[in-house]
């Protein structure tokens, strides 16, 4: 018996079709709490094993494939079609992120697969969305922080666009996926029919933009790059301290006068230049001068505690290492073992949403290429000569 990651959604079966990061990304969410996701892969003939991630064994894979089982299935022979549409008939969820015209010529469409079953939540992730002038492109996390807008407001001022350190149009397009793909659910306890889920990279790039692209359509400003500061809360961004560098964030005149007296610096609170937030903007430059003049006489764990006791928001500015050595990321656990069933631990980034009554965990490590062919088809219906005859045409 495969474990569950949650009772959440114990429920649910998803057949996952999806490849590279946004669709891996919505299906684990849906795998983490629970629902029996069946990863749908080509056959090993067909693969190299290996993704724009790298390995299946190195760290991208087996962050994002937990709590997954892998069958394989040629969809491109009639077998395989049909063995896939009897899966289709128990499934509650399909996530792809096939190109429009691929999906059409596979005959694994919404419109053919709803007639299949009338219930079937059918969601869809692309780089520009199901249709318009660039749907047939294909997308990338890259292209999408440039054309949402991301790569001209990241970065110093005057240094060229800069993409975020992060896959972050991926990741997003993802979550917004499998937050559909639950609002869909919901409401098919009131209908009783499934419908069709679709997101794309850059749509969830722009909203992602969230006040910088309102700043544009309310008011027609453009923002630009700020590099390390906050383009409005005055002074907010990186400073340097005896030993090094932390962040601080002073928002409103309240924490404004706060880190004033934190700073024992009583004059910037009396200087005409900085008496207002949009004087503090105009002179942020000269302003972050005169704060580091103080911050440079204590070090940055010094600085930390005193600004935060004061009500100062400040913390330390960690390389990665160091951020999961630090002691409240260990007490929120997020870094979560695997145990793989060769006895072997690791860790992979855990969920950061946390349920009183069916928590998530994980319970078990990302398959191996077709690892549970067998054990799935077997729950959907097939005999063991089906299976065995598929396996011989190397259908699967």
């Amino acid at each position: 018996m495969f474990p569950k990651a949650s009772n959440a959604l114990a429920d649910l079966t998803v057949l996952d079709l999806t490849q590279v990061r946004a669709g891996p990304t919505a299906v684990r969410q849906l795998a983490d709490w629970g629902a029996n996701v069946i990863k749908i892969e080509p056959p090993a003939h067909l693969t190299s094993g290996e993704g724009p991630g790298g390995p299946r064994q190195g760290p991208d894979f087996q962050n994002l494939h937990r709590n997954k089982r892998s069958i394989t299935l040629n969809l491109k022979e009639p077998d395989g079609l049909a063995a896939f549409r009897r899966l289709v008939e128990k499934a509650d969820v399909i996530v792809e992120n096939f190109r429009p015209d691929v999906k059409a010529r596979l005959k694994i469409d919404y419109e053919t697969l709803r007639k299949i079953n009338p219930r079937l939540i059918y969601a869809s992730i692309s780089g520009f969305g199901q249709t318009g002038p660039y749907r047939d492109r294909p997308g990338f996390d890259q292209i999408a922080q440039g054309m949402g807008g991301l790569m001209s407001i990241t970065g110093k001022p005057g240094g060229g666009p800069m993409r975020v350190g992060i896959p972050v149009a991926d990741l997003t397009a993802g979550l917004f996926c499998a937050m559909g793909i639950l609002i869909a659910l919901f409401e098919r306890q009131q209908s009783g029919q499934g419908q069709r889920v679709e997101t794309s990279l850059l749509q969830a790039q722009i909203f992602m933009l969230d006040f910088q692209a309102a700043r544009w359509l309310m008011k027609g400003e453009v923002p630009g790059q700020a590099g390390n500061n906050h383009p409005t809360s005055i002074p907010t961004g990186v400073f340097k301290t005896k030993d090094g560098y932390i962040n601080i964030a002073t928002t409103g005149e309240k924490i404004w006068k706060r880190l004033c007296e934190a700073l024992a610096a009583n004059a910037l609170l009396e200087n005409a230049g900085y008496k207002s937030s949009s004087e503090r903007l105009k002179n942020r430059d000269k302003l972050n001068v005169e704060i580091e003049k103080f911050l440079t006489n204590r070090t940055s764990v010094e600085w930390i505690d005193v600004l935060n006791k004061a009500g100062v928001p400040s913390g330390p500015i960690y390389s990665i290492d160091a951020m999961f050595g630090d002691p409240q990321v260990e007490h929120l656990g997020i870094a979560a073992d695997v145990k793989t069933e060769k006895g072997k631990t690791f860790q992979v980034v855990g969920q950061p949403i946390s349920l009183s009554r069916t928590p998530s965990r994980i319970a078990a490590p990302p398959p191996e290429l077709g690892q549970h062919t067998d054990e799935v088809l077997q729950e959907c219906g097939f005999s063991a000569q089906e299976i065995a005859a598929l396996r011989k045409a190397k259908v699967i």
